[in-house]
């Protein structure tokens, strides 16, 4: 009885030898590892992508309707602002004023968007005498230190040089009035307030043209 006891044991022991349990050789332990360490990268790569989604949405939404930055093209606004120039526009919540500089869009003219500054909003009265270089606003001359030269008569006439601004719209010029295609021009005329993009802020870059618009 004893030797068949023993005999079963011993047989356990080489069974249990030749089977070992699963981390008993290292094996089996390596590949589970492996396995939970394939499914940690995947779960950190997937968090990852999800923070550079919630990034790159909040960067399109913030530069869509709240601000957005500006490459001035051309040189209708000089000297306020130079071709190049990088300008920081607020959008959310803006709305246009009397002596603001603007970004607004008029496909009429073209689909880039165009640098002004605002003359008149709705309801005020336009007058522009091209003998004086004088532009009135609701009888009163505007006081503009701002424009660069003396204003004459444009290549394409006297233009719309007396208006009403409508409802929803307002009347705007460049400073650089004898090289600025604006509301004068008949392509462009009164803008409607839905086409304005923003309000220029300040002059981001180059560092030695930076300074605030108001």
């Amino acid at each position: 009885m004893e030797n068949w006891e023993s005999e079963v044991e011993q047989n356990r022991e080489e069974l249990s030898s030749e089977n070992p349990p699963e981390g008993a050789s290292g094996e089996p332990e390596k590949q589970g590892g492996k396995a939970k360490k394939e499914a940690s990268d995947g779960r950190d790569l997937y968090l990852n992508i999800r923070v550079l989604v919630g990034m790159m949405t909040l960067f399109v939404l913030m530069f869509t309707f709240i601000a957005r930055i500006i490459v001035v093209s051309g040189e209708s606004m000089e000297n306020t602002l130079h071709h190049g120039d990088l300008l920081f526009v607020w959008s959310l919540g803006y709305n246009p004023k009397q002596g603001d500089v603007v970004v607004l869009t008029q496909e009429s003219y073209q689909e880039d968007s165009i640098v002004k500054r605002v003359i008149a909003t709705e309801g005020q009265t336009v007058d522009i005498d091209y003998f004086t270089g004088t532009v009135y606003v609701d009888d009163a001359p505007l006081k503009e230190d701002y424009i660069r030269e003396q204003m004459l008569l444009p290549s394409y006439g006297e233009g719309l040089n007396h208006v009403t601004v409508p409802e929803g719209c307002i009347f705007v010029m460049g400073d650089n009035r004898n090289h600025s295609a604006d509301s004068r021009f008949p392509a462009i005329g009164i803008v409607d307030v839905r086409c304005v993009i923003g309000h220029g802020i300040f002059v981001m870059f180059p560092f030695h043209h930076w300074k605030g618009l108001g």
